[in-house]
């Protein structure tokens, strides 16, 4: 045995060596020596170091494409840096780049090379350059890849190891069981060297699905992770990741292969690169979604994809029933777990979550209000041949707009913001909930592309003018946001291992209980979600004339024990502080 492999705990080389055999059978020793040859590749080595702490409330997340703000003459991830270091600094821990690979079509996740950084973003140097102010995460485009790629081209020849790299099936099987994400041909109708074929094609006929069977492509994504890690990323987005292992006559979702995967990058990180971490993106109903943090072995994060349509729904019907009922049925998590927390994201608004949560007749209700206010609705296709709604096409802005009201607009927007940073675990802000963008509707006449109404690129100059404005509803959402930010890294109770206690105030009110981990800091975060005033006797409580509230940064008197909210009001009061 190399004397590097005895250098590994015996535990964590028995569970790696242990899911090489269930995945790759009688190839797992050979892949335990594989393993070995790649230890130290792009600098990445064994390493000892265990992170003093995962996470903490300072690690909000920004997501956002590489190109979301531009200058002539300049490369745009060079704009991009400048911008969040002269607004998010201090405000934001991490940036999340949305795949900055060359690519040819889906915005980046049709990816052409894995080991570039499109030319028309930048070089390397400058993502690596956002390291000095802020943590990266990356994408890790897993279960496809891009018909354009070096590997799909050698595929079609026949060249060695490529030709193993994709998966091939016959159109006259049924394969209606597969669960599909799009209304596209599961099949593609594909010439190699040998003739005519069909290969899997989940998303679309441009993005091909990948054979994680082949050990020779395990390897090849493991050489891509060490050079992430190389680059700077400190967490790796696995993206559709539910859908990778195939099996024929299966749904083909989150098989036990594909947890395996998953339990397999994190068991080997964990030896090289200890404080990077896993976030799993699986847009599907809650039970499933959590499925991925395994025993705590698998995703350190994963998506709370239920909340963005939950939280939407409830401040349109002015109604916590749902949300609350949901956020009480939340498992208590492990310490080495948590929840990624956010409203909107590069892709829409996912209805699927929603299932077991909502009566159809309100998911009805929801599809029908986003398409008033200028929204798409993408569909689905299912088993009996029929289409279902699978997600909303809209900013998150413009989904809680009032045309009529500038004040609701924006105070019913701030407060479902403030919800997604208030509640356990680690918020995700997408850049144009950031900036309160209202739906691209030129983008999208250009690509009718529903996705493209949520994925504007700014002008750095039109922004900064729209941010800076004395009287626009969006400059007046940037700086109430970023006030919000600045305070959630000051609070020890938001760290995501702080304790939370729903509090079931419904109708009106969303409210929870939040207290640091040395019970310090104890925050009562109370949110009204009602188009009128609304009062709450906070008696029973409190004994205490006033509370200190942190939005405002000022004390909040109890007259009679009776506490006021304007519409869509929010307070974050701290019991134990001020």
């Amino acid at each position: 045995m190399p004397s590097i492999i005895k250098t590994i705990s015996p535990t964590k080389l028995s569970s790696i060596r242990k899911r090489f055999k269930l995945l790759y059978g009688k190839d797992a020793d050979q892949m335990v020596e594989r393993l070995y040859h790649m230890i130290g590749r792009y600098g990445v080595g064994l390493t000892h170091e265990k992170p003093k702490s995962r996470w903490s409330q300072k690690d909000t997340i920004l997501i956002t494409y590489g190109d979301m703000v531009q200058t002539p003459n300049e490369a745009p991830l060079k704009t991009l840096k400048k911008f969040c270091v002269e607004n998010l600094k201090g405000a934001i821990g991490t940036v999340h780049f949305l795949p900055f690979c060359p690519w040819s079509s889906d915005d980046g996740f049709s990816v052409i090379d894995y080991r570039a950084v499109d030319p028309a973003l930048g070089k390397w140097e400058n993502i690596k350059s956002f390291e000095s102010d802020f943590s990266l995460m990356f994408d890790f485009v897993l279960n496809h890849c891009s018909s354009q790629s070096s590997w799909f081209k050698d595929y079609l020849s026949g060249i060695e190891p490529a030709r193993s790299y994709f998966i091939e099936a016959d159109p006259k099987e049924n394969l209606s069981k597969v669960v599909r994400p799009r209304t596209s041909p599961l099949l593609t109708e594909t010439q190699t060297r040998d003739g005519t074929t069909h290969v899997w094609t989940t998303f679309s006929a441009d993005q091909v699905d990948l054979n994680w069977k082949s050990p020779d492509l395990f390897f090849e994504f493991l050489d891509i992770l060490f050079l992430y890690l190389s680059k700077g990323a400190r967490i790796l987005r696995l993206d559709a990741i539910a859908f990778l292992w195939k099996k024929k006559k299966s749904n083909c979702l989150h098989l036990k292969e594909t947890h395996e995967i998953v339990k397999l990058f994190r068991d080997i990180l964990e030896i090289v690169s200890p404080k990077t971490l896993i976030i799993t993106e699986t847009n599907v109903p809650h039970e499933e979604n959590i499925s991925y943090f395994g025993k705590g072995d698998e995703a350190h994060m994963v998506y709370q994809f239920s909340l963005p349509p939950l939280l939407l729904h409830s401040l349109l019907k002015e109604d916590t029933s749902y949300l609350t009922e949901w956020a009480l049925s939340l498992p208590k998590l492990d310490d080495n777990c948590t929840y990624f927390n956010f409203t909107a994201s590069h892709d829409g608004i996912g209805v699927r979550p929603l299932q077991g949560l909502l009566k159809d007749s309100e998911i009805k209700s929801l599809v029908k209000t986003v398409k008033k206010r200028g929204g798409k609705v993408s569909e689905k296709n299912n088993e009996d041949d029929s289409k279902s709604p699978y997600e909303l096409n809209i900013t998150y802005f413009d989904a809680l707009s009032d045309p009529d009201n500038k004040t609701i607009s924006r105070n019913r927007f701030l407060c479902s913001q403030a919800v997604a940073l208030a509640l356990q675990g680690i918020p995700g802000v997408y850049f144009h909930s950031l900036t309160a963008t209202p739906n691209n509707q030129d983008g999208y006449k250009e690509t009718k592309m529903n996705r493209t109404l949520n994925r504007k690129k700014w002008d750095l100059d039109e922004l900064t003018k729209t941010l800076n404005s004395k009287t626009g509803v969006q400059a007046k959402i940037f700086k109430a946001y970023h006030s919000l930010l600045k305070i959630r890294t000051e609070c020890s109770a938001f760290h995501p291992n702080a304790k939370q206690e729903i509090l079931d105030l419904r109708p009106a009110f969303f409210a929870f209980k939040r207290t640091s981990t040395d019970e310090k800091q104890e925050l009562f975060c109370i949110f009204n979600f009602s188009s009128s005033k609304q009062t709450l006797n906070l008696n029973e409580a409190f004994a205490t004339p006033s509370l200190f509230d942190l939005v405002s940064q000022k004390k909040i008197p109890l007259n009679k024990g009776v506490i006021t909210f304007q519409p869509y009001q929010f307070y974050w009061l701290d019991v134990t502080g001020k």
